[in-house]
């Protein structure tokens, strides 16, 4: 008979949602940031491993001049406005410059088969032009496709667990 107060199952996580055009950043390693119906938006989590802290960010759109107005309202909406935002709120929870781990996931061609707005690959360029400038480079990625895409992160282990119709689940 095993010892009273012994598990076989995992401890179930707490499941913080992050909309669309949002984002969140913890320090709990109970938890697991998890964004829903990635398309041509980018889910950009960073996380280091070091202070068990992580940050997911649901963007949208590449770049916030088409509406600044909006993107004072919603600066999680853009890459450029949003993915600043999430650094700084990582780092303001201990993580490190020099340890974090990026990885990205989305930017699928969904209802635009004609490709004529390509919202997903001008996500994905603005991006890798932002962190290219900043000397940050992505670690892990899941770019592209014509799938939805559900992401979760792990805040223990900062692994990403990504569930699509296309492929099933896998990890990053």
């Amino acid at each position: 008979m095993p010892p009273i107060g012994k598990w076989d199952f995992p401890v179930p996580r707490k499941a913080i949602v992050i909309g669309v055009a949002d984002m969140v950043v913890c320090n709990d390693p109970a938890a697991e940031l998890v964004t829903y119906s990635l398309g041509s938006c980018l889910a950009i989590a960073v996380y280091d491993s070091v202070k068990k802290v992580g940050g997911l960010l649901h963007v949208m759109l590449p770049d916030s001049t088409i509406d600044p107005d909006r993107a004072q309202l919603a600066p999680y909406m853009f890459v450029d406005t949003g993915v600043p935002r999430l650094f700084h709120a990582v780092y303001s929870l201990g993580g490190d410059r020099n340890r974090v781990v990026i990885k990205v996931v989305g930017g699928a061609q969904l209802l635009d088969p004609q490709g004529i707005f390509n919202i997903g690959e001008r996500n994905y360029r603005s991006l890798t032009g932002l962190l290219a400038r900043h000397d940050h480079k992505i670690h892990a990625q899941d770019i592209g496709g014509f799938a939805s895409r559900t992401v979760r992160m792990d805040l223990a282990t900062g692994i990403i667990s990504i569930k699509s119709p296309a492929t099933g689940a896998y990890f990053l």
